[in-house]
């Protein structure tokens, strides 16, 4: 499809794409999946709510992280949503580590909610209607093992995340197969200072983000207008 843009908008959109995916690449086949949350520490260990505020956090993957950040801290109930890495075996990565799509990990967001006012199912029901999630191999214009979907549970989350699997596969208004995994919650690893409310802080560059990476056509295409 060509985009008849001007000159600088041009540069300005490939600027916007090349910072929410450096070095992609849809060749994954030497990535690992993730094992089973079984390590005591690193980035494989069981990860866990440690707050004492009485707020509660899921973990989620939906392609560019600044794109989740957005699509969850507009709901009530949510009082944060942080951009992040999780699912690989390299302790501590950074940006252009992950953005090799040889880590193993997901570009995810750890959501931070009030369950006084909204539920974790309630999350996880949102959640299939901000993917596309027939793709197994990335989301959108972003491709790669870092770009994947996935639901990371607790083991207390996993009976509700099943529960809306389940759900959405009878009501599901297209006949794609649903491929998104919902994989054992390890150790979450905050992105860079730069990433956090990208789209809040560079709003203009990240909806002709959004918008030339065909985020919002496609869901409506999927799920319908929302």
């Amino acid at each position: 499809m060509k985009h008849y843009l001007t000159a600088s908008v041009t540069v300005f959109l490939t600027l916007s794409f090349y910072a929410c995916a450096p070095a992609q690449s849809a060749e994954t086949t030497d990535v690992p999946t993730a094992p089973v949350a079984t390590a005591i520490s690193g980035p494989q260990a069981p990860f866990k709510n440690t707050r004492t505020d009485g707020l509660e956090e899921m973990i989620i993957a939906g392609g560019c992280f600044w794109c989740t950040e957005s699509d969850f801290e507009k709901l009530p109930g949510v009082r944060e949503a942080v951009s992040g890495y999780t699912g690989g075996t390299l302790d501590n990565p950074k940006y252009k580590q992950v953005g090799t799509n040889r880590t193993g990990h997901f570009e995810a967001v750890k959501v931070t909610y009030d369950p006084n006012v909204v539920s974790y199912r309630e999350l996880v029901d949102h959640y299939w209607k901000t993917v596309d999630p027939t793709d197994a191999r990335g989301q959108f214009c972003d491709k790669g093992a870092s770009y994947r979907s996935a639901i990371f549970v607790t083991p207390e989350q996993r009976d509700d995340a099943e529960g809306s699997l389940a759900q959405i596969k009878e009501t599901k208004p297209f006949s794609d197969a649903i491929v998104t995994p919902i994989l054992p919650a390890v150790t979450f690893y905050d992105a860079e200072d730069y990433h956090q409310d990208y789209y809040k802080k560079n709003s203009l560059r990240y909806k002709y983000y959004r918008n030339g990476c065909g985020r919002d056509k496609r869901l409506e295409k999927l799920w319908g207008k929302t």
